[in-house]
């Protein structure tokens, strides 16, 4: 009898471990974000999402397109950032809503600048019920055609939710400078290998190290989803700087091609 409930127990805490070991994000740092962000805020509106007991800052920008209304853009920014951060991120949030697509963009857990990368990693199980609450939010917007676009550490946080039973209304991946931060806990070769949903892998050709020398085992673990598509950018660096329209262009084709067909 001992001896089962050892093994019951145990089996507990394998199963709950990473939850029960989560770290919460700098919330400090995250109102710091809000402070800025809002009062200034052009496009869109702010939101306040709730995932479990966090409230935290996310940025609506509805449909402007009176002729197209092809869904909704989840956005989820790299390390450190926030959802209006000017490289990658605030581009696609302000563009997007003229060419048929509402945006979400979501403020992600995040810790203090000087953080190391690896610090990060007791954050990621964090990110998928942050990432559920802006896919909530836009189907309670009559959004039934969701997006998640996402850049550098925000495609390892994203992959964690796409590679594990996602909400049916996501039918579309786009991945910008996806690199493996964490490829035991969180390998994202494997991740990959586990999605059938259209995917636009996206890189430049003077992107980071870790991105670049992992663009292969990428493409090697997707080589079953026939709906995969690895892109390398000529010129463009991890933040597409100077390239930003070119970026946005991209995208907004290929979201054309594969993530139309389920019309809001």
């Amino acid at each position: 009898m001992n001896t089962r409930r050892y093994l019951i127990g145990l089996i507990f805490l394998l199963l709950a471990g990473p939850t029960l070991a989560a770290s919460k994000s700098d919330t400090a740092k995250e109102k710091r974000w809000e402070d800025q962000i809002v009062p200034s805020l052009l496009v869109g509106e702010a939101v306040k999402l709730k995932a479990g007991d966090t409230e935290f800052l996310s940025l609506y920008a509805p449909n402007t397109d009176s002729q197209h209304n092809y869904g909704g853009v989840i956005l989820i920014h790299g390390i450190g950032a926030h959802p209006a951060w000017p490289d990658i991120i605030e581009p696609l949030r302000i563009n997007l809503p003229d060419h048929g697509w509402s945006t979400l963009s979501l403020q992600m857990p995040i810790l203090a600048n000087e953080a190391d990368v690896k610090e990060y990693l007791p954050l990621m199980p964090e990110a998928p019920t942050r990432i559920q609450a802006g896919v909530d939010f836009l189907k309670s917007k009559g959004v039934k055609n969701i997006v998640v676009i996402a850049h550098s550490m925000g495609t390892s946080m994203a992959n964690i939710y796409l590679s594990n039973k996602p909400d049916p209304a996501v039918h579309a991946y786009v991945a910008i400078g996806m690199s493996n931060p964490f490829p035991k806990e969180y390998d994202n070769a494997a991740a990959l290998s586990r999605m059938k949903l259209p995917i636009l892998d996206l890189y430049g050709s003077q992107d980071l190290e870790g991105v670049i020398n992992f663009a292969k085992a990428r493409a090697s673990a997707s080589k079953g989803n026939k709906r995969y598509t690895q892109v390398m950018v000529e010129g463009a660096n991890h933040f597409f700087n100077d390239m930003q329209d070119e970026l946005v262009k991209r995208i907004r084709g290929w979201l054309g091609k594969n993530a139309t067909g389920a019309k809001s």
